[in-house]
């Protein structure tokens, strides 16, 4: 299985699949769903996550998705990161996130190595992966690491979901986990600690170079 070794060699792989084929029409498009256990106690605290960390109040954990944000999960495989986002709350070992909410985090897709989509949470419910923008973002997990660089299979199946996504809701921007803080001074920031700040590098520079080319046309934007 190829992994990304180089800018070059991402836009000549993208450059190959646009011609070749379709994301639009490509009947081998499939989602698999792998639901986690969206349980009371996970919509009591995606409630409460909603109003204390972002200020909005409402009776049901809903989204209206405008933002897709990739990552990669660091770990694991489908099987383990299926059964670590199972949990409603979140470990012990995550002090910095634990302290701020004991919801667990998720995401409404994880991509695994060979480019198969599997889905966990409905698009429209609140999932746990980034600060400041759950309210509004769809998360995609893909299995891999900075050690474990992601796939160009998971470079296609990425950009086959961003324009599936895409046809489906409003989706203004798509940017990877790692330049969400650029949106932390714009008015599609909401977190109410302005002190709650992260820093991450996924799922890289390569990756979203890749993805971006080969959705260029739907003309998604990476800044606020």
């Amino acid at each position: 299985m190829k992994t990304i070794h180089s800018r070059l060699f991402t836009i000549i792989l993208a450059t190959i699949i646009s011609i070749s084929s379709s994301a639009q029409t490509d009947t081998s498009f499939h989602i698999i769903q792998l639901p986690i256990i969206y349980s009371k106690e996970r919509t009591d605290l995606s409630i409460e996550y909603l109003k204390t960390r972002h200020g909005i109040t409402q009776p049901t954990p809903t989204i209206n998705p405008k933002m897709i944000v990739l990552h990669f999960t660091g770990f694991g495989t489908i099987k383990t990161i299926h059964e670590y986002f199972n949990s409603p709350t979140i470990e012990e070992s995550r002090q910095i996130n634990k302290k701020v909410s004991a919801l667990n985090v998720g995401s409404h897709y994880l991509i695994d190595r060979d480019g198969s989509i599997y889905q966990l949470i409905p698009d429209t419910l609140l999932a746990r992966h980034v600060i400041g923008l759950n309210y509004c973002a769809i998360g995609v997990e893909n299995i891999g690491s900075e050690k474990e660089p992601l796939t160009e299979a998971q470079i296609i199946s990425n950009a086959k979901l961003v324009r599936h996504l895409s046809s489906k809701y409003k989706i203004e921007y798509l940017i990877g986990h790692e330049e969400y803080i650029k949106f932390r001074n714009s008015n599609i920031w909401k977190e109410t600690d302005p002190k709650y700040i992260t820093i991450k590098t996924d799922p890289g520079k390569s990756f979203m170079e890749g993805v971006r080319y080969l959705t260029k046309d739907l003309n998604l934007k990476s800044n606020p």
